[in-house]
């Protein structure tokens, strides 16, 4: 067992409204995204059968969550209004909901407002906010009221300007520094189960990208879960000459590469793929003399 292995304790529950979810081993969130502009797969899943059929592949194929987002968070995308946001997420989750009852659902959204209405009318278990509660004062004392577990992720900006001259003193401590206020004020406000995220792309440069990457294991001193969200991204594509389609083994590498730096959560477009890296990284991990 390598240093990195032992070098923090980090939490390894959280609970999801009654359901325990252990991540002694790595767990992977499925993206759903019912947007029609997100940089992968935007305007993919418009239609019933195409949410329906996209969430029955998640499931199929592994995963332990279904994210799904109805606000485009790429670099320059439009803001859409609230209540075009709720309209999506209700279209996906009613028949989400229809068909598997019992899936572990979370909704990408930094709204408070959506985030409240989602859980009380669709059991969402639990809430990924880009913005850490930035984009809205109410997100964390509404999920300390709700007792969700709160994904909470760094960006440095909106994704309407994120990507303009993204600067840092020293990125790593300067986002030490930004979740160690995050999480004392969640907690604060009666959150326990928190999961953060670097937010690989969000206002950082290439090399924050890979820097971060490299000291990921450094978050573990956070006592959180560590979520990735490294699928299929610019980091990877940009760094290759070659496009999103063309980035699944990047995104393999780089997905063997968090775990090993103690990523518990991977956030992935392809979920297959991802539950064999993390099969063949748990056998590397666990393997003895």
């Amino acid at each position: 067992m390598s240093s990195k292995d032992t070098l923090f304790s980090t939490k390894q529950t959280i609970n999801c409204r009654g359901r325990v979810v252990d991540f002694s081993k790595p767990r992977i969130m499925g993206i759903l995204n019912v947007t029609p502009d997100s940089f992968y797969d935007g305007g993919r899943y418009q239609t019933e059968q195409e949410i329906l059929k996209r969430a029955e592949a998640i499931l199929n194929e592994g995963a332990d969550i279904i994210d799904v987002g109805a606000y485009s968070s790429r670099p320059g995308a439009v803001d859409i209004t609230a209540e075009r946001e709720k309209e999506r997420l209700v279209l996906a989750f009613s028949i989400i909901r229809k068909v598997f009852p019992d899936a572990l659902l979370s909704v990408d959204t930094f709204r408070a407002g959506i985030a409240e209405f989602m859980v009380n009318e669709f059991g969402v278990s639990m809430i990924n906010d880009i913005s850490a509660g930035m984009m809205d004062d109410h997100m964390l004392v509404t999920l300390g009221r709700l007792k969700v577990p709160y994904i909470m992720m760094h960006m440095q900006g909106t994704p309407q300007n994120m990507q303009k001259y993204p600067r840092y003193d020293d990125v790593t401590r300067d986002l030490l520094a930004f979740f160690t206020q995050r999480i004392a004020l969640a907690r604060e406000a009666g959150i326990e189960d928190i999961i953060i995220d670097p937010g690989f792309g969000f206002g950082k440069t290439q090399d924050h990208n890979f820097l971060l990457l490299r000291e990921l294991d450094l978050f573990g001193m956070l006592d959180c879960v560590i979520m990735v969200g490294l699928s299929r991204k610019s980091m990877i594509y940009k760094s290759l000459n070659i496009t999103s389609d063309q980035a699944l083994n990047g995104t393999t590498v780089l997905h063997t590469l968090a775990l090993q730096n103690g990523a518990k959560l991977l956030r992935v477009h392809d979920v297959k793929e991802a539950l064999e890296t993390v099969r063949l990284f748990t056998l590397y991990r666990n393997a003895s003399a």
